[in-house]
């Protein structure tokens, strides 16, 4: 097992996509700054390894969800797990980052002393329950922005009394065996529309029970002009050029749906509508009372969602619960689902920078209480970077930006002598919630995490075009202050 040193030049909390290719940002880069990787699971791969549902997959191509400086060279744009895990491993090791990797190490809390210009890290061994400390000049919280140790269960009535089993996808059964049986999924987001055509294959029957719909795209699962460019342009031009073009499909899905929400939703309608029987429902099963994008969009790969529904294998039925029952969900229309199996695809929880207790120079830092900086610090918290992706977009496009800057900030304060750097935020600058996004999963944790500002640099920006502008222009401003050990931080101007 690999031994991190008491001390280390940049410490990544997570070995997940965004914690391993921050790993290999900095490595390039910065080759001779040390890195450790803490990682409280005891694998790397973050949320593709955690998850075990059956048909697990990507909801954004993998031609902009993987790396920049790794070709993506399967087939299969819209990716399943397994074969996101093998580029992810793969990354490890053609970078070499398996030395770097302690697993079952959870940061819990983390104390910066001006004085020093270091982090004092408290470590958890989740395998033994010990504690160690490792000090950092850095940190780099790779953890994503939600709870890996549960998922949102919302209380239902009647439980007890249900005969069969209730799963929920973040912790699912190993030896959960479906064949033949009747199952209900709970939810309408890319979980359940995942669970619906996988489950259905085996299942005697697949019931989504949803109480909104949600817009659904059929996309294919392979992009044939994608094939098509890497053949003829050879594996790294073809993929830069893919790359391109669906970071610009992307963008233009989005504003379209946000300039002209209407037009957008009939367009969604009439492809639903292929897809289904004749004379089904539509507009009661897939019509949300939303605009596109006010949440998320979910993508099914060849249709399959459609296809399992045509065949009758699967439903939907648009609904609150009741109560279980013995046999199943009663609905509050009265509608009874009889079911073996309950699937709470109800949600995530939301746990910003891993639930890590931070303190500058001995007071506890709010989490509330801070801004957001170019989407990546917090004001008054020096040497401490996050990575929140795109939730409009693919997730990596934000990050591969993010630890690009990052590694720019690097070299910024190694050149000028520096040992710190912090966001200042006017206390007079309006801010609002850091994600404008409607998904019940973010609603629910406003009011714990970092608030965001009206104006760049301190807009939590959903756009890739922006942010590339963003990133790349000059590392100093007059919103951050660089300083050397012994300078105390100020968190906000005046």
């Amino acid at each position: 097992m690999t031994t991190i040193p008491d001390e280390v030049d940049v410490l990544i909390v997570g070995a997940g996509i965004s914690g391993i290719g921050a790993a290999r940002w900095v490595r390039t880069e910065h080759p001779g700054k040390s890195i450790a990787i803490l990682e409280a699971r005891n694998t790397a791969g973050g949320t593709w390894d955690l998850f075990r549902y059956p048909g697990i997959r990507s909801d954004s191509d993998l031609h902009t969800f993987g790396y920049d400086f790794k070709p993506w060279t399967d087939r299969q744009a819209i990716a399943d797990a397994p074969r996101i895990l093998d580029y992810l491993h793969e990354t490890i090791d053609e970078n070499d980052l398996a030395p770097l990797v302690r697993y079952a190490h959870r940061v819990v809390a983390a104390a910066w002393s001006s004085d020093t210009a270091r982090w004092t890290v408290d470590v958890e061994h989740t395998d033994t329950g010990t504690r160690s400390q490792i000090s950092a000049r850095w940190i780099f919280c790779g953890s994503g922005y939600y709870d890996y140790d549960a998922g949102f269960a919302p209380e239902f009535a009647g439980t007890k009394t249900f005969r069969g089993e209730i799963v929920h996808p973040q912790h699912w059964p190993e030896d959960l065996d479906y064949t033949g049986k009747r199952v209900v999924v709970i939810g309408s987001g890319a979980t359940a529309v995942t669970l619906l055509p996988a489950m259905a294959e085996q299942a005697a029957h697949v019931t989504m029970l949803q109480r909104t719909p949600t817009y659904i795209l059929p996309l294919p699962r392979e992009d044939a002009i994608a094939n098509t460019l890497k053949k003829v342009f050879g594996t790294e031009r073809g993929y830069a050029l893919t790359r391109h073009k669906n970071v610009a499909q992307q963008r233009v899905l989005f504003e379209l749906c946000q300039r002209f929400p209407s037009v957008a939703r009939r367009v969604i309608r009439k492809i639903n509508e292929s897809q289904l029987p004749e004379d089904y429902p539509v507009d009661t099963h897939f019509n949300p009372p939303y605009n596109p994008w006010d949440q998320r969009l979910c993508v099914v790969p060849d249709a399959d969602l459609f296809r399992v529904i045509r065949s009758g294998k699967a439903s939907i039925v648009t609904d609150r619960v009741d109560t279980f029952t013995e046999n199943g969900i009663r609905t509050v229309g009265g509608e009874g689902l009889e079911a073996d199996i309950v699937v709470t695809a109800t949600g995530l929880n939301i746990k910003i920078i891993g639930g890590i207790e931070l303190s500058v120079d001995g007071e506890p830092v709010s989490l509330p209480d801070t801004v957001v900086y170019r989407g990546m610090m917090l004001s008054g918290v020096p040497n401490f970077a996050l990575a929140i992706g795109y939730t409009n977009a693919s997730w990596t496009l934000k990050i591969g930006l993010l630890c690009e800057y990052f590694c720019k900030l690097l070299a910024h304060m190694d050149s000028h002598g520096y040992d710190s750097v912090w966001a200042v935020a006017d206390p007079d600058m309006p801010t609002r919630p850091l994600l404008d996004f409607g998904a019940g999963y973010v609603q629910r944790a406003l009011d714990t995490l970092p608030k965001q500002g009206a104006e760049e640099p301190w807009v939590m920006s959903m756009s890739y075009y922006a942010d590339r502008k963003l990133f790349r222009g000059d590392v100093a401003d007059d919103n951050v202050r660089f300083a050397r050990a012994g300078e105390r931080v100020r968190s906000t101007v005046g």
